[in-house]
């Protein structure tokens, strides 16, 4: 599988797809993937290939598909107690699905492709369950290796901010969510200040972008939104 690379930051949004504005007319011509069934979605994968040999270009291509799906948070589960939603879907999404589910699809030529790739992505183990899914997005992206931290490659060490913290322990000493798991660790990120036309060059073609909420820190969470 093809590795995205993300770095972190503090909430400033903006999105960058470049190279797709002649080769758009085609998507711009597809049902949206939330209108489709599985099959449909099956018969389209291929052409994502035809279209978009390269891995990146078809990146960029299937996430501007999925553009303007109906917004539904924490939406993908195992499909079984205590998270019966599905393992991977088209229908609704977050943040969060729509950058797994871009990279499952891409990837795959069938939805039954794309729901191994989901499972491969989404699970520490690669075995679909509750307490192995990868609830924090920090987590996933110091450790998945489908998702590489470009964070320090990216400014001089002085201009990054750090914080160290136990992921899912919350300040009155709880967890967060009920996975009897923790993890100390130490987290470097780019403040805004930082956040210039000279970092965006040094930006490969396609990455992800993972937003630091300072706020959330004592509920023992880093990241408030990814893209």
């Amino acid at each position: 599988m093809e590795i995205k690379k993300y770095f972190l930051q503090m909430p400033l949004c903006f999105v960058l797809f470049t190279g797709l504005s002649n080769q758009n007319n085609w998507i711009d011509t597809l049902p949206k993937p939330w209108t489709l069934n599985e099959e449909q979605i099956s018969e389209i994968l291929p052409q994502f290939y035809q279209h978009y040999p390269n891995f990146h270009d078809r990146l960029k291509a299937f996430a501007l598909w999925q553009v303007g799906k109906p917004y539904e948070i924490f939406k993908l589960g195992e499909e079984i107690e205590p998270d019966p939603d599905p393992i991977i879907r088209l229908d609704v999404s977050d943040c969060t699905v729509h950058v797994l589910t871009s990279l499952a699809f891409i990837q795959g030529k069938s939805w039954n492709e794309a729901r191994e790739n989901m499972i491969m992505i989404h699970y520490k183990d690669h075995k679909p369950s509750y307490k192995t899914r990868w609830h924090y997005t920090s987590d996933r992206i110091q450790e998945n290796p489908y998702t590489a931290n470009i964070t320090n490659q990216l400014v001089e060490a002085d201009q990054l901010e750090t914080v160290e913290i136990t992921l899912n322990h919350q300040a009155d000493g709880s967890e967060f969510l009920d996975l009897g798991w923790e993890k100390k660790t130490t987290v470097d990120y780019i403040p805004n200040e930082h956040i210039n036309y000279k970092l965006l060059k040094k930006l490969s073609e396609v990455c992800g972008v993972a937003f630091v909420k300072k706020a959330w820190f004592k509920m023992g969470l880093i990241i408030a939104h990814e893209g």
